[in-house]
């Protein structure tokens, strides 16, 4: 019998996926022939299911230079990914949006010499720049458009590449991604993508209630006393079976999870197009479900009331009251946030005390938003105070009170636990100014509190339902008027600097006033304040020279016979805000969150 021809191979111990030994095509580092990407190639490429965690090992394998070193290989794939994006097959479009989110959320998290011009040379070269983004961002609005209408998964992968894309060097250069951002005008898709997002939003709010479900600890007697001061009248209560305090405080370190990704994007949004503002604020849920701003909010609330854990967290949270505060300024969507007809229901975080009263009714979208800053205030502070977040949650104030000013709006509202939260967040301030002086933002935060409360105190009959309401600012003021003498000390030298071109200037009045005298500057808003404690507690002195011990009741009789003789200060301008700026010292606080949403960016593509 003759020997066969046929000789046998080794069986090998084992097989690379077919897919991947592409990728190994694709990405080596060719020193002498490289191999032609041929149609067949790419054809072959997109037909196969991407393996993103062999993409990602081998992109990140890759240096800087290793890059600009096949530079035309990445050029291919990302114009060839570009082409399947094309509405047409909904396969190849949905792996050509996995290897490109893979792709990018490598490529551009890498450490460059020259950012701009290195990644354009690795993504499209340098001459055909132009052409390449344009139809790149075409290829997203395309995908972002036709997939809003399915689960969130589908939005999320879009929408967090739109991103991305939307932030990078977008100091440097005009971004194309933004420009087409504020382009996108078709209001059907528009609603898809915030549908989608709000859904995103109700899941990462869900992952903090997993850590620990707070829907049974809503508001209590004890709680309310708790949250404005008087907690020493508070009834006893049992002790409440412990938690693992560490486990717990670990995996709350850990949330937002890594699909909070899409914030940034959501923020590029609003800042850029009007149309996606007006709809999101108006609207409602599908069926029973919350509403997209209802489900944003809640989310907001739980990242602030745990944005001391982390740093991430706190840009997330710095991040989400940026875009509120746009939305609040932009005078069509705040009319639609106060607007009584919107009525909302938001679940708040009740994971820490003191829990913010419960609020059985759908209220106005305004006056979710005021809970939550003050939430924000009275949950994190620390003696290391992060002054860029409570600076945000004061704008917020601020702003929501001089449109009820503008407007003379009356606002049903827990304006007691307003006015506890200034004066506690001023007391702290003093009590601890020497740690706090050399903060170089603190100016914009003294700015924003003074202005928020002296506008309460001055313009107060505006937009306050009652005259009890009012009565009670009062007392509150002149209960802490002790602390105004030591705050004006304390922060005296924050009264003349120079013109602030800060983006989150509270009240431009206040902050570009040099002159210490001027009707609005910091040191004549303090003055202000502590005239008319000095009216209130001349007349208690009168009263105790009678003879008479006052009690809590004397004191409010008192401060309502004082009203009648009270004259306030005009108090002109302090309804005045800045307008937000992107360009403005927030660039900085935008690039970290861009970091950050790179990062999680590539959690996302190993979920």
């Amino acid at each position: 019998m003759e020997a066969s021809p046929l000789t046998q191979q080794i069986r090998p111990r084992s097989f690379q996926p077919k897919i991947d030994s592409l990728y190994e095509q694709l990405l080596g580092n060719y020193e002498h022939e490289e191999p032609d990407f041929l149609d067949r190639f790419w054809t072959e490429f997109f037909l196969l299911k991407p393996d993103k965690a062999s993409l990602q090992r081998r992109l990140e394998d890759l240096d800087v230079d290793d890059l600009l070193h096949i530079q035309g290989h990445t050029q291919l794939l990302f114009r060839q990914a570009i082409i399947r994006l094309r509405p047409g097959n909904e396969t190849l479009a949905e792996f050509a949006l996995d290897t490109l989110t893979v792709f990018l959320g490598v490529v551009l998290a890498k450490r460059y010499t020259n950012p701009s011009s290195e990644i354009i040379t690795v993504l499209a070269g340098l001459d055909e720049v132009d052409v390449v983004f344009l139809d790149f961002a075409n290829a997203i609005e395309n995908v972002v458009r036709s997939g809003g209408s399915e689960s969130p998964a589908r939005i999320l992968e879009p929408f967090l590449l739109l991103g991305l894309l939307a932030n990078y060097n977008k100091f440097e250069f005009r971004n194309p991604y933004r420009l087409k951002l504020e382009d996108f005008v078709n209001e059907a898709a528009i609603q898809k993508i915030i549908r989608g997002f709000g859904a995103i939003c109700s899941q990462a709010r869900d992952q903090y209630v997993a850590v620990q479900d707070d829907i049974g600890e809503g508001w209590t007697w004890s709680s309310t006393l708790k949250y404005i001061g008087l907690g020493v009248l508070a009834p006893s209560r049992s002790s409440t079976p412990t938690r693992n305090t560490e486990e717990t405080k670990d995996q709350f370190a850990e949330l937002p999870d890594s699909d909070a990704s899409i914030l940034l994007a959501a923020y590029d949004f609003i800042n850029a197009n009007k149309l996606f503002c007006y709809n999101f604020v108006s609207q409602a849920g599908e069926s029973k479900s919350e509403s997209p701003l209802s489900a944003f909010l809640s989310l907001t609330s739980y990242i602030l009331n745990h944005a001391y854990r982390s740093p991430r967290a706190t840009l997330y949270g710095l991040l989400n009251l940026t875009a509120l505060r746009i939305l609040i300024e932009d005078q069509t969507a705040c009319t639609k946030i106060f607007d009584p007809n919107l009525a909302i229901s938001v679940r708040f975080c009740r994971q820490r005390q003191p829990f913010l009263p419960s609020s059985p009714k759908p209220r106005s979208a305004a006056a979710a938003i005021l809970d939550i800053a003050l939430d924000a205030i009275n949950h994190n502070l620390r003696r290391r105070l992060d002054i860029p977040l409570y600076t945000a949650c004061i704008n917020i104030l601020h702003r929501l009170l001089s449109y009820l000013v503008i407007t003379r709006t009356r606002l049903p509202y827990h304006w007691p636990l307003l006015w506890q939260t200034l004066l506690s967040l001023l007391r702290f301030l003093t009590s601890y100014a020497s740690s706090l002086t050399q903060e170089p933002d603190l100016a914009l935060l003294i700015d924003g509190l003074l202005a928020t409360l002296s506008l309460a105190v001055c313009r107060g009959d505006f937009f306050l339902p009652d005259t009890n309401v009012y009565d009670d600012l009062f007392y509150k003021l002149v209960e802490n008027a002790h602390l105004l003498p030591r705050f004006r000390t304390a922060f005296k030298h924050l009264a003349v600097r120079p013109a602030s071109s800060s983006s989150t200037t509270p009240t431009t009045t206040i902050t570009t006033t040099p002159n210490p005298n001027a009707a609005t500057s910091p040191l004549a808003l303090v003055d202000s304040l502590m005239a008319i404690a000095k009216h209130f507690e001349g007349m208690m002195e009168e009263e105790k020279g009678k003879g008479k011990s006052l009690s809590p009741k004397d004191v409010m009789g008192v401060i309502r016979r004082g009203c009648e003789t009270l004259v306030l200060p005009e108090g002109e301008g302090l309804e005045r805000w800045g307008r937000w700026r992107e360009g403005g010292d927030e660039r900085g606080m935008l690039k970290r969150c861009a970091r950050a949403v790179v990062e999680d960016a590539r959690r996302v593509v190993n979920k």
